[in-house]
C-alpha cells in the first residue's frame, strides 16, 4: 500500500495583529482536534500559515517573566505588546521582517514524534537558508536553527504546543527585523554572551525579496514534510 501523503491549506495573512493570528490558529486547531474526537469521516486537513506580526513579546509557558527587560513603559515607548502564550519555550520576538510560520499539522498524519517534527521544522529552515549562501545549522541542546561562530547566532526560533497530537505555534525566522528590538528581552531565555540573534539581511548585508524567499520556505516544507497543497488562500 502506497503511503498517504498528508493534504496541506496554505493560508497567507500578511501583516496581522498578534492575537487576531493566535485567534485563527487556535479555531483551526480546536476544528482539527474535534474531528478527530468525534472520528469524523475523512482525514482532517492541515493547514500551514504564514504571516507577520507588528513587534510583540511573547513568553512561552516555561518561560521566566525576568527575562522580558523592558518596562511597560519601555513597552508603551517603543510600541511593543506582550503576551503570555501556551506554547514551550521561553520568551521571544516578533515584528516585520520576519516570517512567521503556524503549522497546524495533525502529526498522526506525519510522524507521532514531536523532536522528529522540531526537527523536520528546523530542516525547512536550514534548507532554505542554503539556496542564499548561508550554513544554518543546530547546537545541542538548544532548538532553533542557528550560525555557528563566535558568536553563536540565532536566526530561527522554534516554539510549539501539541494537543492530541495537532500542533500549534511553530518558528519564527529572521529575514530582515528590527534587531534592536530583542535588546527588550533575554532571547528565548539564553543570557550567554557566546549566542546573539542574526537575520538574512545582516549576515547578506542586502535586502532579501520577501516574495520569492516565501514561496522557497514553502516549497521546502513541501519537499521535507512530503506535503499535498490544495486550495491556497490569502485572507481569513
Amino acid at each position: 500500500m502506497s503511503k498517504r501523503i498528508p493534504k496541506v491549506r496554505f493560508v497567507d495573512l500578511g501583516h496581522i495583529d498578534y492575537q487576531k493570528a493566535w485567534d485563527y490558529q487556535t479555531k483551526i486547531h480546536e476544528s482539527i482536534k474535534k474531528s478527530k474526537r468525534e472520528d469524523a469521516e475523512g482525514t482532517p486537513v492541515n493547514t500551514l500559515i504564514f504571516c507577520e506580526h507588528p513587534p510583540v513579546y511573547t513568553l512561552g509557558k516555561s518561560g521566566h517573566l525576568s527575562h522580558l527587560r523592558y518596562s511597560s513603559r519601555d513597552l508603551e515607548a517603543e510600541g511593543i505588546s506582550f503576551y503570555k502564550i501556551n506554547r514551550g519555550g521561553d520568551i521571544t520576538y516578533h515584528g516585520p521582517g520576519q516570517l512567521v510560520v503556524y503549522p497546524i499539522f495533525d502529526l498522526e498524519q506525519f510522524k507521532r514524534d514531536v523532536h522528529w517534527y522540531v526537527r523536520q521544522l528546523e530542516e525547512v529552515i536550514i534548507q532554505t537558508l542554503a539556496l542564499y549562501g548561508i550554513t544554518g545549522s543546530r547546537m545541542d541542546g538548544y532548538t532553533g536553527v542557528w550560525i555557528q561562530g563566535n558568536p553563536n547566532k540565532k536566526i530561527c526560533a522554534i516554539g510549539v504546543h501539541m494537543s492530541r497530537w495537532v500542533s500549534l505555534h511553530g518558528l519564527a525566522f529572521n529575514v530582515a527585523p528590527n534587531l534592536n528590538h530583542f535588546q527588550g528581552i533575554i532571547p528565548c531565555g539564553i543570557d550567554d554572551p557566546d549566542k546573539t540573534v542574526t537575520s538574512m539581511q545582516a549576515e547578506l548585508k542586502q535586502s532579501i525579496d520577501w516574495t520569492v524567499l516565501k514561496e522557497q520556505v514553502k516549497q521546502q516544507f513541501h519537499t521535507i514534510c512530503d506535503v499535498n497543497y490544495i486550495n491556497e488562500e490569502s485572507t481569513i
